[in-house]
Parts: C-alpha cells; structure tokens; sequence
C-alpha cells in the first residue's frame, strides 16, 4: 500500500466516525463518549504520521507542497486542541456537542484540500516505488504513535520525531494503566452483582483501542476465574453431597445387615432353648418312669421273700 492510500483509508475511517456521531441522539451520551475517544485516537495517529513522515518527505521531495503543507501543520494545529479539549469534556456538557461539530467541519475542510490539491502534488512528484516506500514507513510508525493530542508538542522535524516518539511510548502505558484500572473496577462491580445476584453493570471502557482491549480482557479474565471458581465448589458439593449419600446408605445396609444378624442370632438361640428345655424334660420324664418301675421291681422282690 503506497503513502496516499493509506491516507485516504485513514480519511474514511474517521468520516464513518463523523456519521456515526451525527446519528446519535443528544440523551446518548455513553455512545457519544465512545466514539469521539476512537475520533481523538485515529486523528492523534494520523496527525502524528504525517507530521514526522508524509509533510516532510513531500517538502523535501516536491518543492510545490511548502504552503500547502504549512496551511496543513496549522490546520493538524488547531484540531489538536479541539481534540484535547474534548478529551477532558463530558459528553453532558452543553459545548461538547458544539465542539465535535466544530471538529467535524475542519477537518473535513483539511481532508477535503488534501485528497484535491495535496495528494495530486504528491503523487506527481514521487515514483510509485517512493510513494510505496513512505507508505511502509508511516504503517510502522502507527504502531508507536501517540494515541492523544499533544497541542504543545512540536510537529516538525526533527524534534517532533524525538517527542513523537517519547509521547507515543507514554501515550500507551497510560492507555494500558488506564486499562488495567477500568478493567479491574468492571470487575469487582460484576462480581458483586454475582455476589447480589443482580445484572451485571452496562459499563463501557474509555479512552484509546489499548486501553477499551486491555480493560475487557481484564474484565474477562475475571469473569472466567469467577465462573471456574464457582464451578470448582459446585463440583465440591455435589461430590460432598454424594459422598455424604454413599455414607448414609453404607451405614443404613451395615445396621439392616447387623439387625437381621442379631434376628437371625435371637431366633437360633431362642430355638436351642426350647430344644434344651424339651431335651431336659424328656429326660427327666424318662428318669422318672426308669425309677418308678425299679421301685416297683424292688417292692415285688420284697414282697416274694416274705
């Protein structure tokens, strides 16, 4: 992809920006917010871009470009400042729809002279193979950017590639504390809305893509440890409450088991009784009768001798 359509890209990104505002009513304002936090994001880049790379190439290389490229710098100059003002603005404010219309108006001026009497000039006075080259260079410079409006920094070289640079590096470790910050507040809100069994909060994070990405996945990953923990005690319960069954039943077939042995061992004993009891009476009985007939043999002996 060659410098100028890189641009271009750029410049319909933030237009589909632009209608998406235009379109939302005045009572939204979590919307609102969103979009002009990704607004002030695209147009930090893409301002920072030019500025350390495309604006002095053009200078250097296409001497036709001096005023318009100045004209442009004056321009990136001013939406800067709008841009910080906005940054710092509740969307409930009464100015703050006045100045993103305000915003949306020059720069839409500014895309307008570029893609019409800038790029033409650029695109005359390089080869396809600079132009290709420059586009390289500017998509690797969108990787360290700055992410906000720097108003006070200086925007030509070769100290707005130092302080690019340095902003840029600042710009995202703050989006990245910004992030980890938002999303660690989420989270403890969607954890009591567990804990209360309430909804969870429809809260949106702020700010730059790296801090809105780094605060959801933050909010995810809790939401993940939350939901694990709470598995993890459900399988120990349910595994308790088996386990407590299992015992339950263990202990009830030992006592029916030890029950019917101590039947089964009354029983046996009480039928050894009564065949004892039977047994000794038997022979008792017999005793008797064995007795009874030697005194009856005894008595008629003694009577024959008389």
């Amino acid at each position: 992809m060659d410098a100028i359509t890189l641009l271009r890209d750029d410049h319909k990104a933030v237009e589909q920006l632009f209608k998406r505002f235009e379109k939302t009513g005045p009572r939204a304002h979590v919307e609102r917010r969103q979009i002009v936090d990704r607004i002030i994001e695209e147009l930090s880049v893409h301002a920072a871009i030019e500025e350390q790379i495309f604006y002095p190439t053009a200078r250097a290389e296409v001497p036709a470009t001096e005023a318009i490229t100045l004209e442009s710098l004056e321009e990136h100059h001013i939406v800067k400042w709008v841009l910080a003002e906005l940054a710092e603005l509740e969307p409930t404010d009464e100015r703050f729809e006045a100045k993103v219309t305000v915003l949306i108006e020059n720069v839409r001026h500014h895309i307008k002279e570029e893609e019409n009497d800038f790029f033409p000039l650029v695109r005359a006075g390089l080869s396809r193979s600079a132009l290709a080259d420059l586009g390289t260079s500017m998509a690797t410079a969108k990787k360290s950017a700055p992410t906000h409006p720097h108003p006070r920094s200086p925007d030509t070289p070769q100290a707005n590639n130092i302080a690019g640079t340095v902003v840029g590096i600042l710009d995202r470790v703050g989006d990245n504390v910004s992030g980890v910050a938002q999303g660690g507040v989420t989270a403890a809100q969607d954890l009591i809305a567990r804990i209360r069994h309430t909804n969870k909060p429809k809260t949106s994070p702020t700010g730059s893509s790296v801090a809105r990405n780094r605060a959801d996945a933050i909010r995810r990953s809790a939401a993940a440890a939350t939901h694990g923990a709470q598995q993890t005690a459900h399988s120990i319960g349910v595994g308790a409450t088996k386990t407590a069954r299992a015992a339950k039943a263990g202990a009830k077939g030992t006592l029916t088991i030890a029950t019917k042995s101590a039947r089964d061992t009354k029983t046996t004993a009480k039928r050894a009784t009564t065949t004892t009891t039977r047994t000794a009476q038997a022979a008792r009985t017999e005793t008797a009768t064995v007795a009874k007939r030697a005194a009856s043999k005894t008595a008629a002996a003694a009577s024959g001798s008389r």
